[in-house]
Order: C-alpha cells, then sequence, then structure tokens
C-alpha cells in the first residue's frame, strides 16, 4: 500500500460511470472498488468534484455522501492555491480557447484538480481527451499536458489499481 494517494480523480469518471456503463444497479463492483482503494490511501478526489456531483440530486450523489465522503479532500493549502492561480492565468490568457470556455473552466473543479495534481504528484484520472486545437472547451489533459501533469482515463485507472469487474 503507498505511503499515499497517486490518482485524483476528476468528476467526468464519477458522472459517466454512474451515467453510461457502471450505473449502481449493474456495477455495484465498481464502486465498491473505488471506496476500497480510497480506504487504502490509493485514490481521493477533491472538494469541489463533490459540489459538482451534489449538483446531481441523484444515486451518485447520494453515493459521494454516504460512501466516498472521506475521499474527497479540501483544496485550500496555499501551494495548491498558488498551482490554481497559475493554471488560471494560463487558460485566461491563451488565445485558444473561446471566453465562454474560459468561464465554464473557472466555474468548475476541472482547474482544482489539476493544481491538486500538480500540487501533491498525483496522476489526474479523467474522461476528457487531449484536443491540441480546440477552441469550446479547456479540455483537463491539455491543462496537464502544459503543466506537465501525469492523466489517465478511468479504464488505465482500473489497470493502474488492478481492479477487475466480475459478473
Amino acid at each position: 500500500m503507498p505511503d499515499r494517494p497517486s490518482l485524483v480523480i476528476d468528476s467526468s469518471v464519477f458522472m459517466q460511470a454512474a451515467r453510461v456503463y457502471y450505473a449502481f444497479d449493474l456495477a455495484p463492483g465498481f464502486w465498491e472498488a473505488l471506496v476500497q482503494r480510497a480506504a487504502e490511501g490509493r485514490v481521493l478526489s477533491i472538494d469541489h468534484v463533490m459540489v459538482e456531483i451534489k449538483r446531481g440530486k441523484d444515486a451518485l450523489s447520494d453515493w459521494s455522501e454516504s460512501a466516498f465522503r472521506h475521499a474527497f479532500v479540501a483544496t485550500t493549502e496555499p501551494d495548491v492555491t498558488a498551482e490554481y492561480t497559475s493554471i488560471m492565468r494560463w487558460v485566461a490568457g491563451n488565445q485558444q480557447f473561446l471566453d465562454s470556455a474560459k468561464a465554464e473552466f473557472a466555474d468548475g473543479a476541472d482547474g482544482w484538480v489539476v493544481a491538486y495534481a500538480k500540487a501533491r504528484g498525483l496522476v489526474v484520472v479523467t474522461q476528457e481527451v487531449l484536443s491540441p486545437g480546440v477552441k469550446r472547451k479547456v479540455p483537463i489533459p491539455n491543462v496537464c499536458e502544459q503543466f506537465g501533469v501525469k492523466w489517465m482515463d478511468t479504464f488505465a485507472m482500473l489497470r493502474a489499481l488492478g481492479i477487475t469487474l466480475k459478473l
């Protein structure tokens, strides 16, 4: 078991899993495995992600509050805030992205996820994909690439954590 978490999970992982391919009633093992890995100290998420999840007022919101609450950490430390400020300056000054994309990014958890990962030396887990020419969104992988933060998708996370889902 590692001394500290190695992965920080973005909202997209939870939301897509719950609403698309790992619904609670179809794949409870996915959710149990996340809780177990969090209890082992191998994964976590952040307070801003929990806020996004709770907006849904659904099964995912209930699960996050009851089973995974302990794994959502605060992002108030000065080193995380400093990384977030650097990220937001880069986004704001980047002419590639539309103003609406910048505003959406600033209003969500994405910048905080990358900042936390950067400050703590963690890997971001996201369902977003690297999109070098995109204008209408600020994708997490683009920000990760800019700031030297490693990232992976849900399936790579499952493999990295040794999680297999059985019927």
